[in-house]
């Protein structure tokens, strides 16, 4: 069985984890979000700075961060492997971690874009800005306007690697839900 890779993405605070969550109730395998567990690991870790942006411009070491997140997003990848279903759902992808390195202005070396090329995935649904349901917390650190940033360079960062970003309309959980699903469907 070749199993769907399906990624949902988007910036901070885009409707994702909802729409992943209530998949997952609807009985879909969903792969969530690696970074936020991560990000509080750090916060608590460096409990003397404060974190006012992003994790990977936060931290003391933003390269080890990003390595430790690259490799935590293959090992999820790879856990598809062992998973018999027709579609697994992921709370973002690979290549999320080079759009954000790009829009913080971040170097990487080749082994970031080899990651993003041994690793495909079948469809990239893109979950654009939408300021009405915009909020922050402990592991969201982002204002609106650097989301809007991440938005943009998440989407160029997809496009750059060949893929078809979908834009998932901004409607209820369960009109998003039924875009993506009749999507997949008919592609």
């Amino acid at each position: 069985m070749q199993t769907k890779k399906i990624v949902i993405t988007g910036g901070p605070s885009t409707g994702k984890t909802a729409v992943i969550e209530n998949l997952e109730d609807q009985g879909f395998t969903c792969l969530h979000e690696v970074i936020r567990s991560m990000t509080l690991q750090k916060k608590e870790e460096q409990q003397t700075r404060n974190f006012k942006s992003n994790p990977i411009v936060s931290v003391d070491d933003p390269m080890a961060f990003n390595n430790a997140i690259l490799k935590a997003r293959i090992a999820q990848y790879k856990t598809i492997e062992s998973i018999e279903k027709d579609v697994v759902f992921l709370d973002r992808g690979i290549p999320d971690v080079l759009a954000y390195m790009d829009c913080f202005k971040q170097t990487y070396d080749e082994h970031f874009i080899e990651a993003c090329t041994k690793h495909s995935y079948d469809f990239v649904f893109f979950m654009p800005p939408w300021q009405e349901i915009y909020v922050s917390d402990n592991e969201r650190l982002e204002s609106y306007e650097e989301s809007l940033l991440i938005n943009e360079c998440l989407l160029n960062t997809y496009q750059q690697l060949g893929y078809n970003t979908i834009i998932v309309p901004k409607d209820s959980i369960a009109n998003r839900i039924d875009f993506i699903l009749n999507t997949i469907q008919a592609g």
